[in-house]
């Protein structure tokens, strides 16, 4: 394995729920673990100092929309690597670009070479290999590095699923012939739908091949919600135990939960920050919409369980009105509140994994985001 710094040990299980600790070259994670999304080197909508503020032990970056602007290579010459450039000290994941893509990109053309794409910004055209997508990690000089994977949209046939599975591989291959810096992990990417039988064959190749860590891409991809927690239930504890476990770009609070109850340890989504600008709170009793005409005059805190700035601070009603006459403030805070919540559900996870309490936690969780939930 290339990288001697990361490590990964397991702190404590209740039933196949996992409290870990991963250690990188910028930091120790508690995990089970969520990380804030920062696409574009930040997360949108507040400063670092806020982040900070909020305590993350690692955030996610996005290496395709880093690679169109600014560029790596500016990325390396300017902070020597997306650490510096962002003012970031902390652990840092970086995605292989391949899902954005799939999913951004007016045309792509993929071959066994990698993926020719038009860029969604200018149109102009560009091409990522394997190497390509490893060299682009490098510069930005991440904790943890993706391979670089074929994403198909489900469902889709089984041909076009086995075709993306064997190009995974090809390219995983490949991956793991690139030279990283001295800190950096690198993790494959299990592919293979819902297919147990495709999943397993893929993750005994990648288990050949000297990753740190395994992820499970292709989910929440247009499949049904049950689909993937069935599948879930069934296959990660199938996954190396002795290795990080992540489950890619899926996070609402019950799904993480769900991630949780099945085995995984890490977990990623836009949907705090981007429901928040949308004017979206999470809280203990489920998504509120902070558009509502009921909340103009309503003086509590955006969730009166809550114990970050914001709720200490701001009333519904003030939080509203900044929504509605379009202040940039709102997001802010809205962002603020939701990151917080996150954070804070998931070092409650892993307190109740240690204490061997985590059904009831889940328990009580659900109950009160679901039957309690007067706002969705």
């Amino acid at each position: 394995m290339q990288n001697k710094i990361f490590s990964f040990t397991l702190a404590g299980k209740d039933g196949k729920a996992r409290a870990g600790e991963i250690v990188t070259a910028h930091g120790s994670i508690q995990t089970p673990v969520f990380m804030p999304v920062g696409t574009r080197a930040t997360v949108k909508a507040i400063t670092q100092q806020q982040l900070l503020e909020l305590d993350p032990a690692i955030i996610l970056g996005n290496t395709y929309h880093l690679y169109l602007r600014p560029g790596h290579e500016l990325i390396e010459r300017v902070g020597g690597g997306l650490h510096g450039f962002m003012a970031w000290p902390r652990a840092i994941l970086t995605d292989s670009g391949g899902y954005q893509i799939f999913s951004l990109s007016n045309l792509n053309k993929i071959t066994n070479e990698g993926v020719k794409f038009q860029s969604h910004i200018d149109g102009s055209f560009h091409m990522i290999t394997p190497e390509k997508s490893m060299e682009i990690q490098r510069a930005l000089g991440s904790d943890i590095v993706m391979a670089f994977d074929q994403c198909p949209a489900l469902p889709c046939t089984r041909e076009v699923l086995e075709e993306a599975v064997e190009r995974t591989l090809l390219w995983a291959r490949r991956c793991c012939d690139v030279k990283l810096k001295p800190h950096q992990a690198l993790f494959g990417i299990i592919q293979g739908g819902l297919d147990l039988e495709m999943r397993r064959r893929c993750m005994r190749a990648l288990m050949e091949m000297p990753f740190a860590g395994f992820a499970l891409g292709g989910l929440s991809v247009g499949e049904k919600n049950q689909e993937m927690v069935d599948f879930l239930n069934q296959f990660v504890e199938e996954m190396p135990s002795e290795r990080p476990r992540y489950l890619m770009g899926v996070g609402t609070p019950l799904d993480i939960l769900k991630g949780v109850t099945a085995g995984l340890d890490m977990f990623d989504c836009v949907l705090p920050t981007r429901n928040a600008r949308n004017g979206q709170a999470i809280t203990k009793n489920g998504p509120l919409s902070i558009k509502r005409e009921e909340f103009k005059e309503d003086v509590r805190p955006i969730d009166p369980h809550c114990a970050c700035q914001v709720c200490r601070t701001h009333s519904r009603a003030y939080v509203r009105h900044l929504f509605m006459v379009n202040e940039y403030t709102a997001g802010t805070l809205l962002t603020y509140h939701n990151i917080h919540f996150y954070l804070q559900m998931m070092r409650d996870v892993r307190v109740s994994i240690l204490e061997k309490r985590f059904d009831d936690y889940c328990q009580e969780f659900y109950k009160s985001y679901i039957v309690l939930n007067p706002t969705t």
